[in-house]
C-alpha cells in the first residue's frame, strides 16, 4: 500500500466521519491525488463513506450506521453545542437551549430536526403540550462525542451560519414595523 493510501487510511481511522476537504487539507494533498487514493480504499473495503447532510464523510469499517450518522452531525458546532448542553444540564425546554446557546430558535429546530431523525435527541411532551428535549441514549452519545475534534474550518462555517441567522433575526421585527 503507497504511503498516502497509508496516511488516509490512518487519518480516518483517528477522525472517523472526516469529510473529504478535510482530508485534502490536513494531510497537505492535491485533490485529486486524494479522491484516487480515497477511491482505492473504497474499492478495497478498508473504509466506508456516507453521504450525510451535504458532505462525504469517511469511516473505518467498523462503524455501524447509527455511528456515522452520529459523527456527522457532531461535526457541526450547533448540534455538538446542543448535545454537551443535554448532557451537562439533562433535559431542557427548546427556549432554554436556545438562550443559553445564543443562537435563533429557528436555527436550534433546524439542527434539532436532524439530532431527532439520528435518534440523536427525543422531544417528550408534557402538561399542555409542552416539549423537553432528552437525550435518547446519553451513555453512547457521550463515548462517541468524545471521538470528534472539529477542524477550524468547520467551527469557522458554524459560527458564520448563527451570525447571519442571528441578523436575520434581528433584522425581523424591524422590517414588520
Amino acid at each position: 500500500m503507497s504511503d498516502v493510501r497509508h496516511n488516509i487510511r490512518m487519518r480516518v481511522s483517528t477522525d472517523p466521519g472526516i469529510h473529504f476537504n478535510a482530508l485534502v487539507r490536513e494531510l497537505d494533498l492535491a485533490a485529486g491525488q486524494t479522491q484516487y487514493h480515497v477511491r482505492r480504499l473504497l474499492r478495497s473495503g478498508e473504509i466506508v463513506s456516507e453521504e450525510l447532510y451535504g458532505r462525504t464523510h469517511y469511516y473505518p469499517t467498523d462503524y455501524d450506521d447509527w455511528d456515522r450518522r452520529a459523527l456527522a452531525l457532531f461535526r457541526r458546532e450547533t448540534c455538538r453545542d446542543v448535545l454537551v448542553y443535554l448532557i451537562e444540564y439533562g433535559p431542557a425546554r427548546p427556549d432554554e437551549v436556545a438562550d443559553e446557546l445564543e443562537i435563533a430558535r429557528s436555527t436550534l429546530e433546524w439542527h434539532l430536526g436532524h439530532l431527532l431523525e439520528c435518534e440523536l435527541v427525543e422531544k417528550q411532551y408534557g402538561e399542555r403540550n409542552r416539549v423537553t428535549l432528552h437525550l435518547a441514549n446519553p451513555e453512547r452519545t457521550g463515548k462517541l462525542l468524545a471521538r470528534v475534534t472539529p477542524s477550524v474550518a468547520d467551527r469557522l462555517v458554524d459560527r458564520f451560519t448563527r451570525l447571519v441567522d442571528q441578523l436575520l433575526e434581528d433584522a425581523a421585527p424591524v422590517q414588520s414595523r
